[in-house]
């Protein structure tokens, strides 16, 4: 009786797992447009899902017991990688990823801006366990591991022994799994460091494999010189440069982005594997102090010409503030003439009482377009889950809506190359990022003609519509336009040994 009650027990855990598994064991998405993701044109095939894996591509028949999704009308394209994400915080939430794979991402990458989870393997193991619903890919920090080798005392120069310490941080994350090192060189802890600081932690990395990932020291005035450090930082320590959410941020660089492609395609021609990533808004959203690059945040002179530079105090609007909860929503500008002040005024007196985070309209079209017209730049978020930025839950639709249906910026085979196979090629993925045999199943269905973004400046987290499907490792966690709750994700760690042994 007792081994019969076992056996029982046997085998409805199986089943329950079967159960649980069912609607990734074997899919046929039929009768839709294929758009592959390596840029080639769009044709009509079917396309077969076994387990995790594309089994078969062309005119096929259903099989006894598939599960047939019919794609009439609609595209099928590789799941979206998104190479610079912030929602590593922001999966301990909400595991189901809604305002991300909403947007068709399958594949995050955490860790940018030089910040990230540390120690990795800490962290990529917590993500196992917690069971995501997309990908995760992740970056070691430059200002993360800096601040653990100088703790609070990081505005100054490191001296070679405290260095010599961050190497060894960078070292045991790539160790782990990261696929490189990030960068925010405009923020406090990044900034005070130099470029040989930099150029020694990028050297380990280059010895693993990875990557160099920067947000720029600057995406304002000195943004060519900001870019010109990057390149050199590639150079020096031989290895890739993506140049984080390429900008530029204020009226006095405005209208020159084909002088910074450029400078950079001047970098590629000698033989610097240098990429870019870009999101679709002319506003960003960060920290309130980086408005001031010389960081004299109580001179009223300095204040006024960072305002300014961005078009003033209306342009700047307050998204979260903990010591003044009634400024959010409101800009700048609408807070000082509520309070018989000016816009200098509020920014000195935020600043002093701890902060806050801003979305600031700083960027023009005619620029973006620009960026996004190169083959080496793709798209990016730089948003996340919780980001209070329309960016957040809108940035992938709203390339497909407005760039290439409605202004054709873009083809829609050139912008899911840009979303799929070229940020999946950074980040060393060989087998997700485009629709092929013997790929990952990471997988998007979407109504080109519907798909746009619906996020605001003052209402960021509205969903996007048009994505119909979306499946991860060959389990649908998008079907019929809804999240299903499933949690396919995988964790993607980068090869660990020395590059060359």
């Amino acid at each position: 009786m007792k081994r019969t009650v076992l056996i029982f027990l046997a085998v409805f855990a199986l089943s329950v797992l079967a159960q649980q598994q069912n609607n990734k064991t074997q899919i046929l998405i039929s009768g839709g447009t294929l758009i592959d993701g390596t840029g080639s044109t769009r044709r009509i095939a079917d396309v077969r899902i076994v387990g995790d894996t594309i089994k078969e591509i062309g005119k096929l028949k259903p099989q006894p017991g598939e599960r047939v999704i019919d794609a009439k009308g609609l595209i099928v394209a590789p799941g979206f990688v998104d190479v610079h994400n912030h929602s590593e915080r922001g999966f301990a939430n909400d595991p189901t990823a809604r305002t991300q794979t909403l947007q068709g991402i399958t594949t995050i990458a955490v860790g940018p801006d030089g910040g990230s989870p540390f120690p990795i393997a800490d962290y990529l193991t917590w993500s196992e366990k917690q069971r995501l619903a997309t990908n995760v890919i992740a970056f070691v920090g430059h200002a993360t591991v800096r601040q653990k080798v100088m703790g609070k005392d990081f505005k100054r120069t490191a001296t070679e022994a405290e260095i010599s310490k961050m190497a060894e941080l960078v070292e045991q994350a790539m160790r782990e799994g990261a696929v490189g090192l990030s960068s925010g060189l405009e923020y406090d802890i990044g900034n005070p460091a130099t470029t040989e600081e930099v150029i020694a932690l990028s050297k380990v990395a280059a010895r693993y494999g990875g990557i160099y990932m920067s947000h720029v020291r600057d995406e304002a005035d000195l943004a060519f010189d900001a870019f010109r450090e990057a390149i050199r930082i590639g150079r020096e320590a031989n290895l890739p440069v993506q140049i984080s959410h390429i900008k530029l941020g204020t009226v006095g660089v405005w209208n020159k982005a084909a002088e910074v492609v450029k400078l950079i395609e001047a970098a590629r021609r000698q033989g610097l594997d240098i990429t870019a990533d870009c999101y679709p808004y002319d506003a960003w959203g960060s920290t309130i102090t980086v408005l001031i690059p010389s960081r004299r945040h109580d001179d009223p002179v300095a204040v006024k010409k960072g305002l300014d530079d961005v078009g003033g105090g209306v342009n700047v609007l307050i998204t979260s503030c903990s010591a003044h909860r009634d400024y959010e929503g409101k800009t700048l500008d609408e807070i000082a003439k509520a309070n018989g002040k000016t816009a200098v005024d509020v920014y000195i007196q935020i600043v002093k009482d701890g902060g806050a985070g801003v979305v600031c309209k700083s960027m023009i079209e005619p620029d973006i377009k620009t960026f996004y017209q190169q083959r080496w730049v793709m798209v990016s978020s730089d948003g996340g889950i919780g980001t209070r930025h329309p960016r957040g839950a809108g940035t992938f639709p709203r390339v497909l809506g407005r760039y290439v249906r409605e202004q054709k910026w873009l083809s829609l085979e050139e912008a899911i190359r840009k979303m799929s196979s070229l940020p999946a090629w950074r980040l060393g993925l060989k087998d997700r990022g485009s629709i092929k045999v013997g790929m990952k199943a990471d997988v998007v269905v979407f109504d080109a003609n519907q798909i746009i973004d619906r996020s605001t400046m003052t209402q960021p987290g509205i969903e996007p519509v048009g994505i119909q499907y979306v499946l991860v490792n060959g389990g649908m966690v998008v079907a019929e336009g809804k999240v299903t709750g499933e949690r396919f994700g995988t964790v993607l760690r980068q090869a660990s040994t020395v590059k060359g042994k």
